[in-house]
């Protein structure tokens, strides 16, 4: 059988697609794989745009591991099984009145494999999802469920609401663990830590069958899209997105104008104005997935076809106003199928980094389609998230999927080198552990960590091996 991930450019032959609907057959899993020499990897949506799912011998889906455990709407704390996806967390919530303190504009992922490669959304107030991560349950290759948590107390002790979804097994038992505790059992040893490694954790610090999240009071936000002559905008950016809850841009290359998006988080109760049905059908579905696909697929065929997409694209690509629940607003169908890269930078290269990686595409002469995309995002703690440790510029560049990405990703990545640019672990890069290991203080630690709770390898694949240095 065959698997590929959402672009289509990964493909694997996985001897077996396990789909476990509870943690002990998860558990069962990963100790039968270990017993037999067998290797696993976990996959919620396929949404990564690397190999790092790919195997040969055992796939776990998670999509049988799916909905609410439990929410705390006093403290925010909202535990979810690994499986759920994203686009039903808003709806899981609404009984509690809670939401996600922040999302990007897709909404496919799993939230397991979300906090597993560092998603994030933009704004430098707000953390990508694995910042905001309070709690994990992880059931490791001999057989054990373990439970690692924050150290951060919840500011309220009043107990959570539990929801009966699903009867859980016991085989291999449950340990319970805090972000400092040592680890004691699988051979680990030392005082690393599982949470910390683990809130980033590639999918090889064990598979996650629980996220607890600490969420916010349910809002509404305000989305004004601008069109805007690049050179102001490049000189103002920073300064206006310190002020502004979300804020990022699209800038198709060899353009001399860029697309604004900015988001208002509204006071409660504030009256919204919702798109328009026929501002989501024309703008959001005709044009800008119909008629923009078609553009991608005649442009691949006729590159000289590019230019005049990219001036038209460029034109017309900010939408009306509006208003409405926050994950409405945040999120836009991406039915045209790219392939992607995304790296972060310190924040105070963005004005340089920027106007980098532009003239290396137009240098290139590759004739590419897809506006570059630049978010911000606030520093977090976790070991290797991108943002760890430091604000971040996110400069992410798109190619459809139908072309050749490699002549793009060769042209940009030295730019994004020369930043201490760390790549976003679910995009499309070519960096390995030499190279990693300089750009995240914690990286030893990490392996450290990796290698207590799964000495045997059971959950690596040949590329999470090349990102962490292990050989095999």
């Amino acid at each position: 059988m065959t698997w590929r991930n959402w672009s289509g450019a990964v493909r694997c032959n996985p001897a077996e697609i396990a789909k476990p609907g509870t943690e002990a057959e998860v558990a069962e899993i990963l100790v039968r794989a270990a017993a037999e020499g067998r290797t696993v990897r976990p996959v919620g949506a396929g949404h990564s745009f690397t190999p790092l799912v790919a195997t040969d011998d055992v796939l776990v889906s998670l999509d049988g591991l799916s909905g609410v455990v439990a929410a705390n709407p006093f403290t925010g704390d909202v535990t979810l099984w690994g499986g759920t996806r994203i686009r039903d967390i808003a709806q899981l919530l609404a009984p509690w009145g809670l939401a996600l303190p922040n999302m990007g504009d897709i909404d496919a992922q799993s939230i397991a494999g979300a906090v597993s490669t560092g998603t994030h959304g933009t704004g430098l107030g707000y953390t990508g999802y694995s910042g905001i991560v309070t709690g994990l349950k992880l059931a490791l290759p001999d057989g054990s469920l373990v439970e690692a948590h924050s150290l951060v107390e919840p500011a309220s002790s009043t107990s959570s609401v539990e929801t009966p979804r699903r009867s859980d097994g016991k085989q291999g038992g449950s340990r319970g663990f805090d972000a400092a505790a040592p680890l004691a059992s699988s051979g680990a040893a030392g005082s690393t830590s599982v949470f910390e490694a683990a809130r980033v954790g590639l999918g090889v610090m064990g598979i996650i069958t629980r996220v607890t999240l600490r969420c916010v009071p349910a809002f509404a936000l305000e989305c004004t899209e601008t069109t805007e002559p690049v050179d102001a905008l490049l000189e103002s950016y920073l300064e206006r997105s310190r002020r502004a809850d979300h804020l990022e841009f699209f800038w198709f290359p060899g353009t001399r104008r860029a697309t604004v998006k900015e988001l208002r988080r509204l006071p409660p109760l504030s009256p919204t104005r919702p798109m328009s049905r026929l501002d989501r059908l024309v703008k959001r579905e005709l044009l800008g997935n119909v008629a923009f696909g078609a553009m991608d697929a005649a442009a691949a065929k006729v590159p000289a076809l590019a230019r005049p997409v990219r001036q038209v694209a460029s034109r017309f690509m900010a939408g009306a106003t509006f208003s409405d629940a926050s994950h409405r607003v945040y999120v836009a169908p991406r039915r045209v199928r790219f392939r992607e890269t995304e790296y972060a930078m310190p924040v105070e290269a963005f004005g340089e980094v920027v106007r980098e990686v532009e003239r290396a595409i137009v240098a290139s002469g590759e004739q590419i389609t897809f506006p570059m995309e630049v978010r911000t995002a606030a520093a977090d703690d976790t070991w290797l998230g991108t943002a760890s440790g430091r604000e971040s510029v996110y400069v992410a560049v798109h190619r459809y999927h139908r072309e050749r990405f490699e002549p793009l990703l060769t042209a940009v990545e030295p730019v994004f080198r020369a930043h201490e640019g760390r790549p976003h672990w679910g995009k499309e890069h070519s960096l390995t552990a030499d190279r990693l290991a300089g750009l995240y203080p914690r990286f030893d630690d990490f392996r450290a960590a990796r290698a207590a709770v799964d000495p045997d390898g059971v959950l690596l694949n040949p590329h999470t091996r090349a990102l962490l240095g292990i050989e095999g």
